[in-house]
């Protein structure tokens, strides 16, 4: 138990460090035009990094995955909604599954 105690505690602290690390030392406005951006899409770039290979291997097939991507893709450059999109996605990886499994 005091390895669970230990390890909420050390995890806590970490987090609260990382909040408060940009408060107590960037005092100012970040004027730089490149760190702006940067910090802008850092969460973005993370997110599509950590979704983006559970996404090919989702239905246990990568070319059923493919034609699911792709639909979502093309949802999205016609700028669907979310909804839209991801039902697009599912419903084209599922077809695809049944019609080729």
């Amino acid at each position: 138990m005091n390895d669970v105690l230990m390890a909420v505690l050390v995890m806590a602290g970490i987090t609260y460090a990382i909040r408060l690390v940009p408060i107590a030392f960037f005092t100012r406005r970040i004027q730089s035009r490149f760190v702006k951006s940067f910090l802008f899409y850092t969460p973005f770039a993370v997110l599509g990094a950590m979704t983006f290979p559970s996404i090919l291997y989702s239905t246990g097939n990568i070319y059923f995955s493919l034609a699911g991507t792709c639909a979502a893709v093309i949802m999205a450059y016609y700028e669907k909604g979310l909804f839209k999109v991801a039902l697009s996605a599912v419903s084209v990886a599922a077809l695809f599954g049944w019609m080729f499994w």
